[in-house]
């Protein structure tokens, strides 16, 4: 059960704080809405860890279906030789 609590509490801030533990964090409220959320810090920290670690995954399957696509272009266009490839980028970078 979330444990939720008017922002007004924070008058006695030490009593909210004690109800903040790793998993259970406390969600303050203002005028009845969600507004912030006090967490521990080692929890924070691993939520933090993990989406960088989530970030770099999207990253990577997105670079390996990159190659996936360039391979299967080559296998059905053919491949190129490195001079032509050479060539390619030379006149696709020298106007940048």
């Amino acid at each position: 059960m979330p444990n939720i609590k008017p922002i007004s509490d924070l008058r006695n801030y030490s009593a909210v704080l004690e109800d903040v533990t790793v998993g259970s964090p406390v969600y303050l409220t203002k005028n009845g809405h969600g507004c912030y959320t006090i967490m521990d810090i080692n929890e924070q920290e691993e939520m933090s860890r993990k989406a960088r670690k989530y970030d770099k995954m999207v990253a990577e399957l997105e670079v390996m279906k990159m190659l996936n696509e360039g391979l299967a272009s080559a296998n059905e266009e053919g491949w190129i030789d490195e001079d032509s490839m050479r060539l390619h980028f030379k006149e696709r970078f020298e106007n940048e």
